[in-house]
């Protein structure tokens, strides 16, 4: 399971102003925490390909990748309401195509993980399954 550190600057700035503002595509991606039960954030930029949206992790196997694993699902923050959504994650040999879409959205700013990490076996990808009605004030 390869992971790739995302730089400090990405993590303490990039990340937290972008899920903030939700420029460039981001979007606020909420998952529970697997060990803690804790709801946890992360900027993430879904891509669509033909009437489906997916979620890709260019650094690899990151914590809101184990953590979706184990929850099965999750909500989603764009411009609209949240919306609750089950995600199912595709096979390494369907991830190809998923993968170039993503690469094109995200643009420079991902380049170097995927020269890292070439194999698209290293970048966990779901597919947004199942969305609900937008969340309303309760959560749970």
């Amino acid at each position: 399971m390869a992971y790739l550190k995302p730089p400090g600057f990405t993590r303490r700035v990039v990340n937290p102003v972008a899920g903030k503002l939700k420029i460039g595509g981001v979007e606020q991606l909420t998952v529970t925490g697997r060990r803690t039960g804790v709801p946890e954030r992360v900027p993430i930029i879904p891509v669509q390909v033909g009437s489906r949206r997916y979620l890709v992790a260019p650094y690899g196997v990151s914590d809101w990748v184990r953590n979706l694993r184990a929850a099965g699902g999750g909500e989603l923050l764009g411009h609209q309401p949240p919306v609750r959504f089950q995600a199912r994650e595709v096979p390494v040999n369907q991830r190809a195509e998923i993968i170039d879409a993503y690469r094109k959205v995200a643009g420079r700013a991902v380049e170097r993980c995927f020269r890292s990490l070439p194999d698209p076996g290293d970048h966990p990808v779901f597919e947004i399954q199942q969305p609900t009605e937008p969340i309303t004030g309760e959560s749970g």
